[in-house]
């Protein structure tokens, strides 16, 4: 058949600082997903979108013809309304675990279509994946049967869905372009928007463990994000969170699963409470349930038993313990004093480099990987103490794991503590 442009063309254009038109936009993702245009070519042209940026229209367009190249979500059907949370991605990011139900609980669907892995940065499919007989791969039908009847579901996105974000997002991560605001905000939002929420609540992380290293770049990524969202007429609202120290005491699958059963049941560490909770309210203001407090929802067991629903609906059994670690060596303080710093990056590839993640997308990963913290910033310790345990089923990953975490914390004194004043440290909407 005979093309519209020549992709040379468009990659010039953008190479120059010019503007692409919605017709060249539409047709060179329509071309990308037909293989017309090379991985080479796309490759140039996300390098020049990299370092030339897109205006607000132009993102837009490219979100659109990301979503036209596949399938779109109805859950017009279902008895309530929904509500879905993306996270930038982060180091013992395990907030989906409890939230989901968390928030199914108060009255509001959530229909969770989550990823894996890849390199320091968690996947929730695999977390959820170290509970025995959990299944991540649903049909439509059996995503809305579960929905109309749990509340909740956590599973992988249906190869319809964006198709042509797959391609690119596999091409952004080895060519260096994956920090590209247009194209990460658009890779989000084309999913989203595609999946048919309602409401979406956007946890954006900034910090040393996350993608947006400053407070600048994150509320720009969010600014963008939040834009499609509304312009596509889903509520969108935006939390900036702190990513300068791992999500609470874990890092890894099984480890992190165990941790959130803890928040279900009223206990766990305190900075994924108050996210979690953070998070459930904006959904639930979002979709217009106003009358209830999902703290209490917590701190009373309804969210646990919603969890529980839900892991079984997907072949998990939730009594089920954890996989052990055939492997483990612990990390000691240096010093007496105050643990002043301890940095989300280094513990992320620590928790890598044991196996709970992937360098490539076809890795596999260890259940029982990860790391466990006994210390955050703010506690005092004792030379010769405990500060983290490194779990894995090879010994020889333990010494490059134990190499990530050279420098990685600090003790001194309690005025000397890196950590920001609040896990949420701003709102955009």
């Amino acid at each position: 058949m005979s093309e519209s442009f020549d992709a040379v063309d468009i990659i010039r254009t953008k190479r120059d600082r010019g503007e692409l038109s919605p017709e060249q936009i539409a047709w060179v993702i329509d071309a990308y997903t037909r293989e017309v245009v090379a991985d080479e070519q796309m490759a140039a042209l996300a390098m020049a979108i990299l370092l030339n940026g897109m205006d607000r229209r132009e993102i837009g367009d490219w979100t659109s013809a990301m979503i036209a190249s596949g399938e779109r979500m109805d859950f017009s059907s279902l008895s309530r309304p929904t509500a879905d949370k993306h996270s930038t991605g982060g180091v013992g990011d395990k907030i989906t675990l409890p939230l989901a139900p968390l928030v199914a609980a108060c009255g509001v669907a959530v229909p969770q279509l989550s990823g894996r892995g890849l390199g320091h940065t968690g996947g929730t499919l695999d977390k959820l994946e170290a509970i025995p007989g959990w299944r991540a791969a649903l049909s439509n039908e059996q995503m809305l049967d579960q929905l109309e009847d749990v509340g909740a579901v956590i599973c992988a996105a249906g190869s319809g869905l964006a198709p042509a974000d797959k391609r690119l997002y596999a091409l952004r991560d080895v060519t260096g372009t994956v920090e590209a605001i247009p194209l990460i905000a658009s890779s989000i939002m084309s999913k989203k928007i595609a999946e048919g929420t309602g409401t979406l609540v956007l946890d954006v992380k900034v910090g040393s463990g996350a993608f947006m290293k400053t407070q600048e770049d994150a509320r720009e990524l969010a600014e963008t994000m939040v834009a499609l969202g509304q312009d596509a007429g889903v509520h969108t609202v935006a939390l900036l969170t702190d990513m300068s120290t791992p999500l609470g005491l874990t890092a890894g699958n099984g480890v992190e699963v165990a941790e959130s059963v803890e928040v279900l049941a009223g206990g766990g560490p305190q900075d994924v409470v108050d996210l979690t909770v953070a998070l459930a309210r904006e959904m639930l203001e979002g979709a217009g349930v106003t009358d209830v407090d999902p703290a209490d929802a917590l701190a009373d067991g309804r969210a646990m038993d919603v969890w529980r629903r839900m892991i079984e609906a997907q072949g998990g059994d939730p009594d089920a313990p954890m996989p052990e670690a055939k492997e483990s060596q612990e990390v000691l303080a240096d010093a007496d004093g105050v643990l002043t710093r301890l940095d989300a990056l280094a513990v992320g590839v620590a928790a890598w480099r044991l196996g709970a993640g992937r360098a490539r997308k076809e890795d596999p990963v260890q259940a029982a990987a990860g790391v466990v913290m006994h210390a955050k910033p703010g506690d005092e310790v004792r030379k010769g103490q405990p500060l983290l345990t490194l779990h894995t089923d090879e010994a020889q990953r333990l010494g490059r794991a134990t190499e990530a975490l050279e420098g990685a914390w600090a003790i001194g004194t309690a005025y000397q503590v890196e950590t920001a004043d609040s896990i949420v440290i701003d709102r955009v909407s």
